[in-house]
C-alpha cells in the first residue's frame, strides 16, 4: 500500500514544512507575534509566538498526516483502499499547511486578508474534492462515511457514498460561492450546508439499512 508511495510521503511531508522554510528565510521580516485565529466576523482574535507560528502549526500539521498515514495502514480493510484514495489522504495536510500558514504569513507582512472570504472558498473546494473521490471509495475503517449500518453492509456503503459524493460536490460549491455574499448570508449558508452535509448520509444510510435487513 503505502509501500509503493514511500517517496511521495517524502514529497508530501516536505510540503507541509515548506511554510517553516520560508518563515525563517524571512525570519527578521516577521512581527513577534504573528495572528494565527480569526473569529466568524474575520477578525484576529488569536495570536502565536513567532517561534510556533513558523515552526509549530507545519509541525502540527506533519504529525497529523503521519498519524494519518499510520492509521490507515493499519486498517484491517487496507487491501480497499485505491491508489487514488490514498493520494487524496496524502495530500490533503499539506494543502491545508500551505493555505493556512500562507493566509499567516501575508497577514503579518500587511496583505488584507478577508478571511471571511478566504476560508468559505478553501473549505468549498476540500468538499468538492473529497465528494470526487467518496464514491470510489471503498468499505474501510479509515476513510468515509464509517458507521455500524455501512461498515457492516457493502451494498449500504456503497450506496451511502454514492450520495454522498454528489452531496459533497454540490455542498462543496455552494460553501464556495457564499463567500461573495453578505457576511450574515455566508454564515448562515455555511452552518446549513454543514448540517445537510454531515445529517443527510446519517440519515439516508440508516433509512436504507433499516429497509435492507
Amino acid at each position: 500500500m503505502f509501500r509503493e508511495k514511500k517517496f511521495l510521503i517524502i514529497i508530501t511531508s516536505a510540503a507541509i514544512m515548506l511554510p517553516a522554510l520560508f518563515g525563517l528565510i524571512f525570519w527578521n521580516q516577521l512581527p513577534t507575534e504573528i495572528a494565527t485565529h480569526w473569529n466568524a466576523a474575520g477578525e484576529v482574535d488569536g495570536w502565536s509566538s513567532k517561534s510556533f507560528a513558523v515552526l509549530g502549526l507545519p509541525a502540527i500539521l506533519l504529525g497529523v498526516h503521519l498519524l494519518c498515514i499510520a492509521m490507515t495502514a493499519i486498517d484491517p480493510k487496507h487491501q480497499n483502499h485505491g491508489s487514488k484514495i490514498l493520494n487524496l489522504v496524502l495530500w490533503i495536510s499539506p494543502v491545508l499547511s500551505i493555505a493556512c500558514c500562507g493566509a499567516t504569513y501575508a497577514h503579518s507582512f500587511g496583505i488584507d486578508m478577508d478571511m471571511n472570504r478566504f476560508m468559505p472558498i478553501i473549505v468549498g473546494i476540500v468538499f468538492i474534492v473529497i465528494g470526487n473521490y467518496l464514491p470510489k471509495c471503498k468499505q474501510n475503517y479509515t476513510i468515509g462515511i464509517k458507521l455500524p449500518w455501512t461498515l457492516n453492509n457493502e451494498e449500504v456503503w456503497n450506496r451511502t457514498h454514492r450520495l454522498c459524493g454528489r452531496l459533497w460536490v454540490v455542498g462543496g460549491i455552494v460553501m464556495a460561492t457564499s463567500a461573495f455574499l453578505p457576511d450574515e448570508s455566508m454564515v448562515a449558508i455555511m452552518v446549513s450546508v454543514l448540517v445537510i452535509l454531515i445529517a443527510v448520509p446519517v440519515v439516508y444510510s440508516w433509512q436504507l439499512h433499516k429497509k435492507l435487513i
